[in-house]
């Protein structure tokens, strides 16, 4: 039987290197997606492809250690779809945090008021408020500040433990962790935005007592400035508690995608 000419090429470029090389990339490709930072669009495509290759050769030998990579085209395919699911399956629950704060900053712009007047985000190209603007700026800068890099790639390191490159994880159990991680965003959402919440909720109880004892009162005039004016109090007060509560759940957050990879 005569060689495939996908096997000609592999075996030009290096054979089992070559192979590993594209399995690896194909896993950590879903982290310049998804995940926080990784996939800003603040980084140009080009700069996000090269850094990706770059940490692929890195991670290559890691994974290819005591691993025997098929060089048939079909089996090849198939490695390449899960690499992309495990991929996916990590980033995603890396990504969901930054989705949560983002969640407390909307609900806190539409409570404020601050929707009315949303602009573009330069993180994601999309138009938001000043608080969701606000909180996902905070939640990167903490990322930074505590090298949340290295902990996301020395995470996707320990992914080949759980899940070899040839090892086949269970698909159903790994979208169920996908989608457990999912369920916890709007009750981060509330945690992160719970101060601002009640303290605004308070403010609009005391204006709708006054507009009982003194209907005549604009109360939308004076109202609007004075939530802006206590939910950037509560917000500016708030914002410590704040960054140590991102810093705290991206560590847990690592720890919850290794879970879900390993529940695979």
């Amino acid at each position: 039987m005569s060689p495939t000419p996908l096997t000609q090429v592999l075996a030009q470029l290096g054979g089992v290197q070559a192979a590993g090389f594209i399995l690896v990339l194909a896993r950590v490709t879903p982290l310049f997606v998804v995940a926080p930072l990784f996939s800003s669009r603040q980084v140009p495509v080009r700069v996000r492809t090269i850094v990706a290759c770059a940490l692929a050769v890195g991670l290559a030998p890691v994974a290819l250690h005591g691993q025997r990579v098929p060089d048939d085209a079909l089996a090849l395919g198939a490695l390449i779809v899960k690499e992309l699911f495990v991929g996916l399956a990590f980033a995603l629950s890396l990504g969901l945090l930054f989705a949560a704060v983002s969640t407390a900053g909307a609900f806190l712009d539409m409570l404020v008021g601050f929707s009315f007047g949303s602009i573009l985000d330069p993180l994601t190209g999309n138009q938001s408020g000043v608080l969701t603007q606000l909180y996902g700026l905070v939640a990167l800068a903490v990322f930074v500040a505590i090298d949340g890099v290295s902990w996301i790639v020395a995470g996707l390191a320990r992914t080949y433990d759980l899940v070899p490159l040839t090892a086949a994880p269970n698909v159903r159990a790994l979208a169920g962790g996908v989608l457990q991680t999912f369920t916890t965003i709007f009750s981060s959402a509330l945690q992160v935005a719970a101060p601002v919440l009640l303290a605004v909720v308070i403010t609009d109880v005391a204006f709708g007592v006054v507009t009982r004892v003194v209907p005549q009162l604009n109360v939308f005039a004076v109202g609007f400035p004075v939530k802006v004016v206590v939910g950037m109090l509560v917000v500016a007060a708030s914002l410590p508690f704040v960054s140590g509560w991102i810093s705290d759940q991206l560590q847990m957050s690592v720890a919850q995608a290794l879970q879900t990879i390993k529940l695979g």
